[in-house]
């Protein structure tokens, strides 16, 4: 059976177990480590030199990396609808996937640190301005993709882009911050809430 080492509060993790509940696998959750501060025993280390989770054990091997464990499990079971196997629908979903990982996680992560996480060393004024600034302009960037196509992320139907970028709309709309009116993203989420999946490991009431 898989088994996933993380906390289910992790915003990581609970991108991997949306993914599970859309594809309907069986797992074991280990609650393990928070992903802050990492990790760091041996025994941990030897599978995620990083320290963070998620991380996953599946016939013998493991995995680390959210947005990569996503896309394994759906590979191994053939979940073509959520990842396609045509070179260029593959890739306009793993741009989506890679820009959550990159640009967006960039953009949030002092603003989420300073107001959540209350870390002594985020408690910069500027730069929490700065932050929730680009994470603002940021989600409007999805809006403005949104309403040109949709209603997914990448047109008719739920990928893994929208389960990634699901979890980060989530925490953008839990945090308390100014945050523009952006209709698209509105009826997006909307949506995604008819999921059980999302609303179980997504909006749940976490950030």
């Amino acid at each position: 059976m898989l088994t996933i080492l993380g906390k289910s509060s992790s915003i990581n993790v609970r991108k991997v177990l949306w993914t599970c509940a859309e594809i309907g696998l069986d797992y074991r959750l280990e609650q393990y480590g928070s992903g802050f501060p990492p990790t760091t025993t041996p025994e941990f280390l030897r599978m995620n030199p990083n320290g963070m989770v998620p991380v996953i054990i599946d016939d013998g091997h493991s995995l680390w990396e959210s947005n990569t464990i996503c896309r394994y499990l759906a590979g191994k079971h053939g979940r073509t609808d959520l990842l396609p196997a045509e070179p260029m629908a593959r890739a306009q979903v793993e741009k989506w996937m890679d820009w959550q990982a990159t640009e967006l996680n960039s953009a949030w992560r002092y603003a989420f640190m300073a107001m959540i996480r209350q870390s002594p060393a985020h408690g910069d004024a500027a730069a929490l301005a700065a932050s929730v600034s680009e994470w603002n302009r940021l989600m409007g960037l999805l809006d403005t993709h949104l309403a040109a196509g949709g209603p997914y992320v990448c047109g008719g139907a739920l990928t893994l882009a929208d389960i990634v970028l699901g979890l980060s709309a989530n925490r953008w709309r839990s945090m308390p911050m100014a945050r523009p009116a952006l209709a698209s993203v509105d009826t997006w989420f909307a949506r995604l809430n008819e999921r059980e999946g999302f609303r179980i490991h997504g909006c749940n009431g976490l950030p």
